[in-house]
């Protein structure tokens, strides 16, 4: 791999692709009967991986790590890089499912027990669009840490825990009969439609974390270290 694909923030990879290298990467993991983890990589997770050295060796462990975030496009610009293309996860899982539709392949839906949307409700969500889609999955307690996925058809994991602990589970499931895995935090909800997504143009904006701030104020000290403490850190480290 070209070497000016990557850069490191603050200790962390962020593979430099555009969209369509990122999709033409994604349909070879998917064609490789081998496992491949994905991590869209965005300011909350550099924070977090900080602190949480286990979270930090399993994101620069990952085949692919997708900016998602102005806050890693803010970073590029500060080391004097432009970055090719920022992909929001839940944008990802959407391309992805499509490409597992046209390719026959199969999904298993790792869904937070107790969360706002079940495995069954986004697997119908899911079916509205690609009714002839296999679809399985569980709702699952993220603290049982000894959990394996027994599906045997399934080649593509969307694991909706949140960081760490979706990017934890996923690393956890390495075998040869899944090839691809990714973490994609709030996107369940949003296929359920329990969680209304920003509006397009705040997205283009780079505005996504205020809707989602003003949909959720809990959210707030997540927030708080992605738009306020994470710019500051970058533009302090050298």
């Amino acid at each position: 791999m070209d070497t000016r694909s990557k850069f490191d923030i603050l200790g962390i990879k962020i593979d430099d692709f555009s969209k369509k290298e990122t999709l033409e990467k994604i349909k070879i993991f998917l064609s490789e009967p081998k496992f491949h983890q994905i991590a869209t990589i965005n300011p909350e997770f550099i924070m977090e991986a900080q602190k949480n050295q286990e979270f930090r060796n399993i994101l620069n462990s990952c085949d692919l790590n997708i900016a998602d975030g102005m806050g890693i496009k803010f970073a590029f610009w500060r080391y004097g890089r432009h970055l090719k293309c920022r992909i929001a996860g839940a944008d990802l899982m959407e391309k992805i499912i499509r490409l597992a539709n046209k390719e026959k392949l199969s999904i298993f839906l790792a869904a937070k027990k107790d969360g706002l949307s079940t495995w069954e409700e986004t697997r119908n969500a899911i079916a509205k669009f690609y009714p002839n889609l296999i679809v399985d999955g569980d709702d699952i307690d993220t603290k049982d840490s000894a959990y394996q996925i027994m599906s045997s058809s399934c080649q593509i994991v969307f694991c909706n825990f949140g960081a760490p602990y979706q990017e934890t589970f996923i690393a956890r499931q390495n075998n040869d009969r899944i090839r691809l895995a990714m973490g994609v935090g709030g996107s369940f909800d949003f296929l359920t439609g329990y969680v209304r997504r920003a509006p397009c143009f705040w997205r283009l904006m780079g505005l996504e974390w205020l809707w989602r701030l003003i949909l959720q104020p809990k959210r707030l000290k997540r927030i708080w270290n992605a738009v306020v403490v994470f710019p500051i850190k970058i533009i302090l480290n050298r």
